[in-house]
């Protein structure tokens, strides 16, 4: 019997994760990019404070092998921490729907989009006949 609940409880899951979520509004859309934005500048901030805390590290490590009469120089130049200074957001200007008007072509068409005007060859279009 737990068997049996199990599978339909497992077959339920599926079918709800199947399911088909409704589109983000627009309200969302925007919280999720300054979220995805904040996450960035809290990356940029950590690699700061790990870039200084590994400075201040090399410092005590250089001063200490310079008192015991050591003579320690860097492997390579290591260019300075940059700050990330204060965190700014500024949405994205959003797209203004365009209305059905958008795309028709400032005047009325005389001809063809080509240009060229088909050859009159006298007979209408249509199905053929059969004889």
């Amino acid at each position: 019997m737990k068997r049996i609940a199990l599978m339909a409880l497992g077959f339920l899951f599926a079918a709800g994760v199947a399911a088909k979520l409704p589109p983000l509004s627009d309200d969302a859309k925007a919280k999720a990019a300054e979220a995805t934005a904040r996450a960035a500048y809290a990356d940029k901030v950590g690699g700061y404070k790990l870039c200084l805390s590994m400075d201040k590290v090399a410092a005590y490590y250089m001063a200490d092998a310079k008192k015991s009469g050591k003579d320690v120089k860097p492997a390579t130049a290591t260019p300075p921490c940059a700050d990330p200074g204060q965190f700014t957001y500024t949405a994205p200007e959003q797209k203004q729907q365009q209305g059905a008007e958008a795309h028709s072509p400032p005047t009325t068409s005389v001809g063809p989009p080509s240009g060229a005007k088909p050859a009159d060859t006298g007979a209408t279009p249509g199905p053929a006949k059969k004889p």
